[in-house]
């Protein structure tokens, strides 16, 4: 009788103190952005704080822009997991600065990457292309698919702002003078097709790409040295620019890319707020789950599993013990 009581009182002091985690952390709604990675990010966020921390955790359709005002003006999302903050920077610091906001952590930690690329094999077998003055003097090894005279460089879709920087870039380098001539993919999937295609027959080829994405989880490419460093203010203020008459040669800066907490959150969501400071991927962790999804035309609450049975040391380094144990047993 006294051990059925004893176990009667521990389930119910059991039952209270996850009450109280859940009364503590609360309903927490969370952005589900329309793009694979903040979306797979956004599932694994919901799945460790409803079985890790005992929240009351709930996804709605997010935006970057959209979030970041909603966030500001509403307090609404509570929690925005992948922000690439360079676009609302102004306003997103406005709002810190305000108390309606909080940098809790980096989502990309090494920030999201850009740059010119070559494949990897064809830095085995000419190793000056880590150079762009190595890339220069092998020029002819990029062949123009509709010239004999050219040499092809692949360049960002029309309309997207990386067109405006990767062209700025191009001409700063005055590739031209070098017979490079700057192809407009027509879009983002016509360029991993390129790619895909260039890396499966071995063949050159040279252009701008970012990171994390699937094709650089499935293809092992090389960024390339401009020699010249990195220019944050040369960047901002005229690389990015469309009106920009003289561009400076600039490696591109890292993009911050931030999970953004509401500060009414911040201040309720105890262990599960400091979460968010730990979780964090790198570029290459990314990319090869990114891959995994396209290759196996995976949702992100598909992904989500395979992340949780891939990655465990991983994301069991962002939580306790006993957090890890909790969200294994919901598995």
């Amino acid at each position: 009788m006294k051990s059925k009581l004893s176990m009667t009182a521990l389930l119910v002091l059991s039952g209270i103190t996850t009450q109280a985690n859940a009364s503590e952390c609360g309903t927490v709604t969370i952005a589900d952005m329309n793009w694979n990675s903040a979306s797979l990010m956004a599932h694994i966020d919901q799945f460790i704080l409803s079985n890790g921390f005992d929240c009351d955790a709930e996804l709605i359709p997010g935006d970057s822009v959209p979030t970041g005002t909603s966030m500001i003006e509403k307090g609404q999302p509570d929690v925005a997991p992948e922000l690439w903050t360079n676009g609302i920077k102004e306003a997103l610091d406005q709002g810190v600065a305000d108390k309606r906001l909080r940098y809790a952590g980096n989502s990309l930690t090494e920030g999201g990457e850009e740059g010119f690329w070559v494949p990897a094999y064809m830095v085995e077998q000419y190793p000056e292309l880590t150079t762009i003055e190595g890339v220069i003097k092998h020029a002819a090894l990029f062949e123009h698919p509709e010239s004999d005279d050219k040499h092809a460089f692949y360049g960002c879709p029309a309309g997207w702002t990386c067109q405006i920087t990767s062209e700025h870039l191009f001409n700063a380098l005055e590739l031209d003078k070098h017979n490079f001539e700057m192809i407009d993919p027509g879009s983002g999937a016509a360029l991993s097709g390129i790619i895909a295609k260039s890396y499966d027959r071995e063949k050159p080829w040279f252009g701008y790409y970012w990171s994390p994405t699937p094709v650089l989880g499935k293809y092992e490419m090389v960024k390339v040295d401009f020699g010249s460093g990195t220019d944050v203010d040369e960047y901002r203020t005229c690389t990015t620019q469309p009106d920009c008459e003289s561009p400076k040669v600039t490696m591109y800066p890292p993009s911050p890319v931030h999970t953004v907490v509401t500060e009414e959150f911040a201040q309720r969501g105890g262990d599960a707020n400091d979460y968010f400071a730990k979780r964090g991927f790198t570029n290459k962790q990314m990319s090869e789950l990114l891959a995994w999804m396209e290759d196996n035309q995976a949702d992100a609450e598909e992904a989500m599993y395979h992340f949780f049975e891939s990655y465990p040391e991983l994301w069991k380094s962002w939580v306790s013990t006993d957090v890890a144990t909790k969200v294994e047993q919901s598995l």
